[in-house]
């Protein structure tokens, strides 16, 4: 109809009011110099950013480039069987799905980045959400919807071909297993004998159970209502955490990390083997409300009391890749530091992993993929902001290794004077007392700075300087919470993506339904990441902390092979004019990655190559000198050891993603010279028969639908 055709003049302006303002806020944060800029216009400029990204480039990749059809049956609608193929209410989803995709990487990434300044990690965030990280999640989602919820590594193998998706198939499984022990681990580091976070986020196990079976059985279809209750519920947990810390109840939940370490991994095979509406779908759901909310908060405490970027614009370290914090320069490490804000392969596990097998329409690929992408990266935004307002001193006292700190305030002060920054050992015992910590020094590994950093914003608008240490141990609870969700979610997609390994050699293990082949493959799993975690716990130099350091370029590395994944398959089915829209991140994410691949194998720097570093600790051994951070003789033979399994790993997995990308760029010139499109493993056509209330379907996909 015509008048469809016409442009809103309310829309023009509302979209160029949001334009400009953005535009302001980037103006702000980047042209402005030699004066004290409020955090304020990160939220702005990042707000805005994200509004015009999700409303016109979605809208132009889910119209133009997927061609989005909610006249065609989802696999939760063909295959549906109340245990991992579901039809999920589109709100409930988006809240599982952002649940399982925020974790660590958001929170404590840019508050390690931040010691390149505020700027390049906040222009990297945005930036690299709106054309890479969103537009993976987005694609990935809707490639495996369109493939019965196929795994990335399988999608890869029948896509690419034999060689490079064997080696795609390896990669990704070993580097899930090291992502998934990683968080883990700084769930057990961060719950460990705190009785208020143990109780908290115990509670929301049993309170998603409720949710579950009240939205299936007792009340199906009322998600409004449900989650009044499961959010009710959510609050008394937390509540009720803050009171059992305080109470004579507070030992029988101060758990051991070894405890927590078996908890988790039970926790982790119940949650993979359980109906996906009873347990984990509900509990991530529960669990957005939390992290929305409390973001939501913080952001508003931002607005509130306008604090001020105590950091630099850009740092020294930028340049010099000396900082203490992290050693190497802005390209490529900030660019690994930061990923799940911006770019995430962790993300395109759970995109063809749990998602996929609920989606009621394809048109819920956009809000889904797109727009939780774009959640999480505000989140990273505002991590950043709450590491960026905190001072200098106090920053690099919590951030630096304790062998350049030392164990005491004055050793830590002189230490940070030697950075070129102050901070007196009265204000760094003040600090600690502030948020009731023995000690803020050598606190490294990003998740107490971001504590101390939301307890600053959060007193400044609800309680005052008394209420710093109740929003310090809030934040701790937080975290583990946030990060808690990726682990069960993350098993879940483990096990799909073993049976589909599994199911190119035995054809059973390949059946979803197939009960024993749920619980083998789930017990291996949880298996494989459970001994990291356990080792880890109990060594502070072996399991998942020898791999740790591999944590940033394996996740990146999934990045590529997930973008190398999505540009093949727009080559193939012919839409070659739009493979830009994935070819473009990934060069950019196989220049970023392969860079620092390489400058971990040969620089020989020993804080930054782990052949230099093997080195360095092997003429110690030699010399009979013990080197920080080990203690002993024995400790420095482990670092050796760690050193050159990293290395070894990461030239490993160099070469593998090197040969998913090469036998891509072969199925490419293939495509490109055959006359007809090449045959793709998306599964046929089939009419959908569910009435689900949907967004507005493009008027591309509706045009083939009548034809």
């Amino acid at each position: 109809m015509p008048g469809s055709l016409r442009t809103n003049p309310r829309s023009v302006l509302l979209w160029t009011a949001v334009g400009l303002l953005g535009a302001i806020g980037w103006a702000m944060v980047a042209l402005a110099r030699g004066e004290e800029i409020s955090a304020v216009w990160l939220v702005v400029a990042a707000l805005g950013s994200y509004a015009i990204a999700y409303r016109f480039y979605s809208r132009f990749i889910a119209r133009r480039v997927l061609q989005l059809d909610d006249s065609r049956a989802t696999p939760a609608e063909r295959l549906e069987d109340g245990v991992d193929y579901q039809p999920t209410d589109r709100r409930v989803l988006l809240g599982h799905h952002f649940a399982a995709i925020a974790g660590a990487g958001p929170l404590v990434g840019p508050v390690l980045a931040a010691q390149m300044g505020y700027l390049p990690g906040t222009i990297w965030i945005v930036a690299g959400v709106i054309f890479a990280g969103a537009v993976q999640d987005m694609v990935v989602l809707f490639l495996s919807m369109r493939r019965d919820g196929k795994s990335l590594g399988q999608m890869a193998r029948d896509e690419i071909g034999k060689v490079g998706g064997t080696a795609a198939l390896i990669s990704v499984f070993v580097i899930m297993i090291i992502l998934l022990g990683v968080l883990a681990l700084v769930v057990v580091n961060a719950l460990a004998r705190s009785p208020w976070g143990t109780f908290s986020v115990a509670m929301t196990i049993p309170i998603a159970l409720l949710m579950g079976f009240y939205l299936r059985v007792l009340r199906p279809g009322r998600v409004v209502e449900t989650s009044v209750i499961g959010v009710a519920l959510l609050l008394l947990a937390i509540v009720g955490g803050g009171w059992i810390e305080n109470s004579s109840l507070a030992g029988a939940f101060a758990w051991s990390p070894t405890t927590l370490v078996f908890c988790l991994v039970g926790y982790g095979f119940v949650a993979s083997v359980l109906p996906v509406w009873m347990l984990l779908a509900p509990r991530d759901y529960l669990s957005t409300f939390m992290k929305v909310g409390t973001i939501t908060l913080l952001a508003a405490g931002v607005v509130v009391t306008a604090p001020t970027l105590k950091a630099d614009a850009v740092s020294p370290f930028a340049s010099s890749g000396q900082g203490p914090v992290f050693a190497g320069s802005l390209f490529p490490f900030l660019f690994i530091t930061i990923a799940c804000g911006a770019l995430s392969g962790f993300h395109s596990l759970v995109a063809s992993g749990t998602t996929p097998k609920l989606i009621q329409k394809e048109s819920q690929v956009r809000m889904i993929g797109y727009g939780a992408m774009l959640m999480e990266s505000f989140v990273a935004v505002m991590a950043l902001i709450a590491a960026s307002v905190l001072d200098p001193g106090l920053y690099y006292a919590m951030n630096a290794p304790a062998g350049l700190l030392g164990a005491t305030a004055q050793s830590a002060s002189h230490a940070v004077a030697g950075l070129g920054f102050t901070i007196s050992p009265e204000q760094l015992t003040a600090a600690a007392k502030a948020v009731e910590e023995q000690t803020l020094i050598a606190r490294t590994g990003g998740a107490p700075t971001l504590a101390v950093g939301m307890s600053e914003i959060f007193s400044g608008v609800f309680g005052g300087n008394a209420m710093k240490a109740f929003w310090y141990h809030f934040a701790i609870m937080f975290e583990a919470l946030f990060i808690l969700t990726t682990v069960d979610a993350g098993t879940r997609v483990g096990r799909f993506m073993l049976q589909d390994m599994l199911g190119n050699v035995w054809k059973p293990m390949a059946r979803v339904n197939w009960k024993p082949g749920i619980w083998a493959a789930s017990a291996l799993v949880v298996t494989a990441w459970g001994y990291f975690l356990y080792t880890g716990a109990t060594d502070p130099l072996g399991g998942i902390n020898q791999l740790f350091p591999l944590f940033g370029i394996a996740n990146q590395l999934l990045a590529a092979v997930a973008l190398t994944l999505a540009t093949t398959v727009l080559v193939k089915s012919g839409r070659l004019r739009w493979a830009w829209v994935t070819g473009v991140p990934l060069a950019w994410t196989v220049a970023v990655t392969f860079t620092a691949g390489w400058q971990k194998i040969f620089s020989d720097d020993p804080r930054v190559g782990f052949f230099a570093q093997r080195a360095r600790y092997a003429d110690g051994i030699s010399s009979g000198t013990v080197l920080a951070p080990a203690k002993t003789l024995d400790d420095m033979h482990t670092v050796v050891t760690n050193s050159t399994v990293d290395g070894v790993l990461i030239a490993l997995f160099l070469v593998l993603v090197a040969t998913v990308i090469a036998n891509a760029a072969v199925v490419c010139v293939r495509a490109l010279r055959s006359p007809t499109p090449l045959p793709t493993s998306e599964a046929p056509y089939t009419e959908s028969l569910l009435d689900v209330p949907a967004a507005p379907q493009p008027r591309e996909a509706l045009a083939g639908a009548r034809e």
